[in-house]
């Protein structure tokens, strides 16, 4: 009935514009029909400003009806949410309580694998916001292990390439060319597609010491702290049970000036008693319990593989290797200069690795098995003494 009145002028307005005009038309005439419609005008400005007046007291009363169902939600949101939360603490504490932390982060973990496994990238997202490392996805998986022993069948296609690097082609198929000949190994390099560095193969054969020892050396943290210098950090910190695979954070010394550099990895090996190999893969991943420091620099890609097959058997002297090596070390040197430093820095690096083997395989230390496999009895095959492998650990 009244839209057509401008929102923005009040009634009060309305009625002193209205009064002029009726002022300004009852001027030149004094009829009782113009007294009569003054009147009338201004009845209906008042019944408007009444009107006007109770629709803000209405408005009003509709806001605070708002304002007062808006703080019971939130105060009943704000309740139901601090109860979640210490039902939370409180499974967290009874299970703190009845299981041990390594068992918890198994628990932790499954929780997760469900999660990603229906919601992937939202599991993947509240893992990492949660601290949570995804096994399911880091994992070294079987595939990857046999991939891996496929390169074995380089070791039989190596010994005719040194026939042909004899003749001075130092070129060999795969792109592959020899860098570095000694009396025990031989190295490979080739570039990386797509980057400035190279990936390295090393094939070497030793015929004093065990395959079982050698393995051994390679995986024992603890003794490596004794026979490499340049380590600086060295420990397993996390593992899956299902897989046996570990995380390792190792810490080591470059050569100066160069900060020293640090590597987080997952590795899994495993033992093939029925073809006689050994494998040792070892990829770099992001771990959450070990986050970047300004200490070191993270070294963000790194792999490594190796095989192993023995002459004969695990314990007796005599076994072929193949190593495949490539990271980047995160520095600003050209690519030859890297290639000098690996080249220079092989040769010692597998000296040290042969020596302590020796040692181990003498007795002259204790060191972990971590091959699995029962060694050969004297009824089984007759050993020399100096061939007797190192006992298992006792920790």
């Amino acid at each position: 009935m009244f839209q057509s009145v401008h929102p923005f002028l009040s009634a009060r307005t309305i009625r002193l514009r209205c009064s002029t005009a009726f002022s300004e038309c009852k001027a030149p005439s004094k009829s009782g029909t113009v007294a009569w419609l003054g009147r009338r005008v201004g009845l209906v400005l008042t019944w408007l400003q009444k009107t006007g007046e109770g629709t803000r007291e209405l408005g009003c009363v509709k806001k605070k009806k708002k304002e007062g169902l808006m703080s019971i939600l939130v105060n009943h949101c704000s309740f139901v949410t601090g109860q979640r939360l210490r039902r939370a603490f409180q499974i967290a504490e009874l299970y703190s309580n009845l299981y041990s932390e390594r068992t918890r982060w198994t628990l932790v973990g499954s929780i997760w694998r469900r999660l990603q496994s229906k919601h992937a990238p939202a599991g993947k997202l509240a893992a990492a916001l949660a601290g949570v490392f995804m096994w399911e996805d880091e994992k070294i998986r079987d595939d990857e292990m046999g991939r891996c022993v496929k390169e074995l069948q380089a070791l039989d296609a190596a010994r005719p390439l040194a026939a042909t690097a004899a003749r001075g082609s130092r070129q060999t198929d795969a792109g592959w060319e020899v860098v570095m000949e000694e009396k025990s190994f031989r190295v490979w390099r080739r570039p990386i597609e797509g980057s400035h560095l190279f990936e390295y193969r090393v094939f070497g054969s030793y015929t004093d010491i065990t395959p079982r020892q050698f393995f051994n050396v390679q995986l024992d943290t603890e003794y490596r702290k004794k026979w490499d210098a340049l380590v600086i950090k060295l420990e397993v910190v996390d593992r899956d049970q299902s897989t046996g695979s570990e995380i390792i954070h190792w810490a080591t010394h470059f050569p100066y000036p160069m900060y020293s550099r640090d590597y987080v990895y997952v590795r899994r090996y495993d033992v093939d008693p029925m073809n006689k190999l050994m494998i040792l893969v070892s990829r770099a991943v992001e771990h959450p319990s070990v986050p970047e420091t300004k200490e070191f620099v993270r070294v963000h890609s790194y792999r490594s593989r190796m095989v192993i097959r023995p002459h004969k058997s695990f314990d007796e002297n005599g076994f072929d290797y193949l190593l495949t090596y490539s990271d980047d070390p995160q520095t600003v040197f050209p690519r030859y200069c890297l290639s000098w430093m690996v080249s220079s820095g092989m040769p010692n690096f597998l000296e040290k690795l042969h020596t302590a083997a020796l040692r181990a395989k003498n007795m002259e230390v204790h060191i972990h098995d971590y091959v699995g496999v029962p060694k050969l009895t004297e009824q089984n095959h007759q050993l020399q003494p100096a061939e007797l492998p190192c006992p298992r650990s006792s920790s």
